[in-house]
């Protein structure tokens, strides 16, 4: 049974509700009445843990045994260290900035960002994988002591101890002189941040020079000064920016010359063969293209023919639409209005050398290029024209997001591109 001490210690109750698989309740006052329960952490001022068939409750900003170079954490950053026990050492660092900003205009305080040696550390013990820890202070308490002794005693085959087996330390705890010759045999273990730092800083100053080298740092009188060390962690721990692919729209209709089948081939090596619409089986096919007017490096464009799973992010990101003038394509589009759609984002149509466009692709307006290609003749010999056909498509497309502020990591401020 564990000591009393340990049953009034914030942080051994939240071990315990790990363990029991009991979720904890947050609550903006000392005695919660269920009208006092909260959901958000930065609403709430204590925690209450139901285990054992016992109700405490806790103050979140309670100093806890888990002191890191001798620096209590509040409860609160260990809570929601355990709640973000699976997410990247990147997105922790986030979360632990937002709820920061949201705490003052909440229950108040901040959260301590823990380093991801004494997160580990933390979540080791709380889930039970280790049973103590260098930053745990054992809980002071003669009581637990008094059980910690009987325990030894009883696993060395001599019963209880009694008070003529005590001795006194030096701080005036008695301690059993059995347990202290447990501890005498006992092997020190360094925990991550001893193993490091050793018994005194080290000074890692020459190592700069030496990385310098390989970041590929040239001296130059005219640069500025470098930057501090704490600005450099701070730039390192920023989460890299995603490089957001364009995103072209195919016509879902069965009479489309260009469908997933043959769209790859066209635009990537300016060669049109027909395809069966029903032999295809994929929905999103990747080609590359450069462009000088946006990025010396190729920019991958993402084809589809439906809108299905569309985020209305997405649209930001569609820099042309294919089309047959069949105006029910638009249905489930952002904009269902032709005029509309096309005003905001490039059309094409492709047809054959033979026959002239029809009138539905006419009506869209100047929004839509049409474009020509040769009858199919069973061969891909001399389709010279189809290239002429593909660059164009290119370049209506590029004209597109230059204009709408496409860098090579996604669309600019306007997030839309211009149909003409």
């Amino acid at each position: 049974m564990a000591a009393q001490a340990e049953i009034e210690d914030p942080l051994y109750n939240l071990r315990l509700s790990i363990k029991d698989e009991s979720v904890p309740i947050l609550s903006k006052s000392a005695d919660p009445t269920p009208a006092d329960t909260v959901t958000d952490l930065a609403a709430a001022t204590h925690i209450s843990f139901n285990v054992n068939d016992a109700h405490r409750t806790f103050s979140l900003t309670s100093p806890t045994r888990f002191a890191p170079d001798n620096k209590p954490i509040d409860l609160r950053s260990c809570y929601f260290a355990w709640l973000k026990k699976d997410v990247s050492v990147t997105d922790y660092f986030a979360a632990v900035q937002a709820l920061n900003e949201d705490l003052p205009s909440g229950a108040g305080g901040s959260v301590q960002n823990l380093t991801f040696a004494q997160k580990i550390e933390l979540i080791a013990w709380l889930n039970g994988e280790t049973e103590s820890s260098d930053s745990i202070a054992a809980i002071d308490s003669a009581a637990l002591s008094a059980a910690v002794g009987d325990a030894a005693a009883i696993a060395g085959g001599k019963g209880v101890p009694m008070d003529k087996d005590m001795k006194r330390t030096g701080a005036g705890k008695m301690v059993d002189a059995r347990l202290l010759q447990i501890y005498d045999g006992e092997r020190k273990m360094g925990d991550h941040n001893s193993v490091l730092r050793g018994t005194k800083n080290v000074d890692f100053s020459s190592c700069r020079k030496i990385a310098a080298t390989f970041l590929r740092n040239r001296p130059n009188p005219s640069a500025p000064a470098p930057l501090p060390s704490s600005t450099l962690v701070a730039n390192l721990q920023k989460a890299p920016r995603k490089r957001l692919e364009p995103i072209i729209l195919l016509s879902p209709s069965a009479s489309s010359l260009l469908r997933m089948g043959n769209i790859k081939q066209f635009l990537d090596d300016g060669v049109f063969t027909p395809t069966d619409a029903a032999a295809t089986s994929t929905n999103m096919v990747r080609v590359q293209r450069v462009m000088p007017s946006i990025s010396t490096s190729p920019i991958t464009f993402i084809l589809v023919d439906s809108t299905t799973s569309f985020k209305p992010t997405y649209w930001s990101r569609v820099v042309a639409i294919f089309t047959t003038g069949q105006t029910w394509q638009f249905k489930t589009y952002k904009y269902s209005n032709p005029a509309e759609l096309f005003s905001h984002y490039p059309g094409v149509y492709v047809g054959w050398s033979n026959e002239e466009p029809p009138e539905s692709v006419l009506s869209l307006g100047r929004g839509v290029l049409p474009v020509k290609v040769d009858k199919w003749t069973g061969t891909e010999k001399g389709r010279w024209r189809d290239r002429e056909v593909v660059e164009r498509i290119w370049g209506r497309i590029e004209e597109g997001m230059r204009r709408g502020g496409w860098t090579k990591d996604g669309p600019g401020l306007a997030g839309q591109q211009p149909g003409r």
